[in-house]
């Protein structure tokens, strides 16, 4: 009875280990079947984690708009102009409107056309007005002789009033990566005088930062004495005072009457 005991014990156990082996070399076959099938079909795994990459960045990038072109101030989301995001152009032409600037959208090969929604090659510029300055006569003719088409500039929205955008304009010095910004310029320069900044509520933030920004270029050339600002010299401010002393125009005309008879 023992040695029976002990066979059948044997026979047992003999049988669980097989059953484990079998199990075994099915999961080492399945693996193995895996395996053999992604090598086969390596390219097209590729392709798949390829898609799905791409398809990520076609969500991510629709979502925040980076690659949009727009042809319209009211096109572009209000959370742009809330948190004053630069926009990259080429100017188009200055009128009397503003600076009309073609916007130049982020490129993104393969995506930026599948998310573009106009297909045609017409251009519709942006107006673009120089946000809190007031230009002079001679600050337009500079303005045009410095952003000439199709110059590229950036814009740093501040507001948005219909169709007019109110920007900081900035531009790349010729032979250098460094740019200016083009309100503060026509300040220093005194071919501007500082205005009310629209659509940006008195007293916040970012009203005072620019009102800082640009009154620190107005007061250059103010002691600087350019543009507007410049000072008479002595010898024209004598002249002027004798052209217009009434005395001494009461005695021109004397001496011409006298000279005439």
């Amino acid at each position: 009875m023992p040695e029976s005991s002990r066979e059948t014990e044997t026979e047992g156990r003999g049988r669980d280990r097989q059953q484990r082996d079998l199990e075994t070399q099915r999961s080492r076959n399945v693996v193995s079947v895996i395996s053999q099938l992604a090598d086969d079909n390596l390219t097209l795994v590729r392709n798949i984690s390829t898609g799905l990459a791409a398809a990520g960045v076609l969500v991510i990038a629709r979502s925040i708009r980076v690659i949009t072109k727009f042809r319209a101030a009211a096109e572009i989301p209000v959370r742009f102009i809330e948190r004053n995001v630069r926009l990259r152009g080429k100017v188009h032409s200055i009128t009397e409107r503003g600076i009309e600037v073609e916007h130049v959208p982020i490129y993104l090969p393969l995506i930026s056309p599948l998310l573009s929604k106009h297909r045609d090659v017409s251009t519709a510029p942006l107006v673009v007005h120089l946000a809190g300055v007031e230009l002079t006569p001679e600050g337009k003719m500079w303005l045009q002789k410095n952003l000439v088409p199709p110059q590229t500039v950036w814009l740093q929205l501040i507001s948005r009033e219909d169709n007019t955008l109110h920007c900081l304009v900035s531009q790349s010095r010729q032979g250098s990566v460094w740019s200016y910004c083009m309100n503060e310029e026509l300040l220093r320069l005194g071919l501007a005088r500082r205005a009310p900044i629209a659509g940006v509520p008195p007293g916040s933030p970012l009203y005072w930062r620019l009102h800082k920004r640009l009154h620190r270029a107005e007061v250059k050339a103010e002691k600087k004495g350019l543009g507007l600002w410049k000072r008479e010299s002595l010898w024209e401010r004598v002249s002027k005072a004798l052209r217009d002393n009434p005395l001494l125009r009461l005695m021109g005309r004397i001496f011409k009457r006298t000279r005439t008879e």
